[in-house]
C-alpha cells in the first residue's frame, strides 16, 4: 500500500518559561524562558511523520521545500501549558506546489492537508480528486463544488459553522466533523472519546487524519477508522506541543 500527503509545512517550536510578573510597561505578562526547547515537524509534515509511525504503508509527501524556513514558535508556560504568545515568521514564504507532475496511479489513499497557505489552491484539490478516487481532504477553505469528487473531508466544529451555508447534502455526507472532547460525527453517528485531562490540543487534528487513514487502508470501514482516529487523537491530547504518536 502507498499513501501520499499533499500539503504545505513548517516548522512547530515549543519555547519553554514561566510568567510570574506583569510588564510594567504595559498589562502583559513578562515571559522568562528556561531555555527548554522542543521543535517538531509541523502541519502536512506532521501528519505524514503520524501516518508513517502507524501503518505499515509507504507514506510519500508532497510539500514545500522551504519547510523548515517558516516557524510557529510558542511561548508556553511550563506551570500551567498555557500559551503567552505565538510568533510566525516567513509566513509569507509558502511556495507553490505543482500537483499535475504527480504520478496518482501510484497512491492507494491522497490525504490533502491544506493550511490554505497558498501552497494549494481550489483548482488543484479539484485536480487531484479528479485524478483519484481515495482523496481524504482536510483544509482550511471554505468549501464548495471544488471538493465534489473527494471521498471523505475532516472538519472541526469551527470549520463546520463557517463552511456550513456553502454545503449540499452531498459534501455533508463526505463529512468527518471533530467534536474536542465529544469524540466525532459522521453523517447521523456520535463517536464518543473518554474524557481525558487536556493539556495541549495542538496537531490533535493532524493525529485524528493519519489515525484515521492509517486504519481506512487496511479495512476500507470509515466507522473503525473514525473510532481508531479518536483513539489516535485521544492520546495526542494528553500530551504537551506537537510530537509523532
Amino acid at each position: 500500500m502507498k499513501i501520499l500527503v499533499i500539503g504545505e509545512s513548517c516548522k512547530d517550536v515549543y519555547q519553554y518559561g514561566d510568567c510570574v510578573r506583569l510588564c510594567p510597561e504595559a498589562p502583559v505578562p513578562v515571559f522568562r524562558s528556561n531555555n527548554v526547547k522542543k521543535e517538531n515537524a509541523g502541519m502536512a509534515m506532521n501528519v505524514f511523520n503520524n501516518i508513517a509511525s502507524l501503518s505499515d504503508a509507504e507514506v510519500e509527501i508532497n510539500t514545500n521545500s522551504n519547510w523548515t524556513n517558516i516557524s510557529k514558535t510558542r511561548c508556553v508556560d511550563y506551570r500551567t501549558n498555557c500559551i503567552v504568545v505565538r510568533i510566525d515568521e516567513n509566513d509569507n514564504e509558502y511556495e507553490k506546489s505543482d500537483i499535475r507532475e504527480i504520478e496518482y496511479e501510484k497512491y492507494d489513499v491522497i490525504i490533502i492537508s491544506d493550511y490554505n497557505k497558498g501552497f494549494l489552491s481550489e483548482q488543484d484539490i479539484e485536480y487531484i480528486s479528479s485524478n483519484h478516487s481515495v482523496t481524504f481532504l482536510d483544509t482550511k477553505k471554505i468549501l464548495g463544488p471544488w471538493c465534489n469528487n473527494i471521498k471523505f473531508i475532516k472538519i472541526n466544529e469551527f470549520e463546520y459553522e463557517r463552511t456550513r451555508h456553502m454545503l449540499n447534502k452531498d459534501l455533508v455526507n463526505k463529512m468527518i466533523i471533530t467534536l474536542g472532547p465529544n469524540g466525532a460525527k459522521h453523517k447521523e453517528n456520535i463517536y464518543p472519546v473518554p474524557k481525558v485531562e487536556i493539556k495541549d490540543t495542538s496537531g490533535a487534528g493532524d493525529t485524528f487524519i493519519a489515525g484515521l487513514v492509517a486504519k481506512y487502508v487496511k479495512t476500507k470501514d470509515i466507522d473503525e477508522s473514525i473510532k481508531f482516529a479518536n483513539i489516535c487523537a485521544t492520546k495526542m491530547v494528553q500530551k504537551k506541543g506537537v510530537s509523532v504518536i
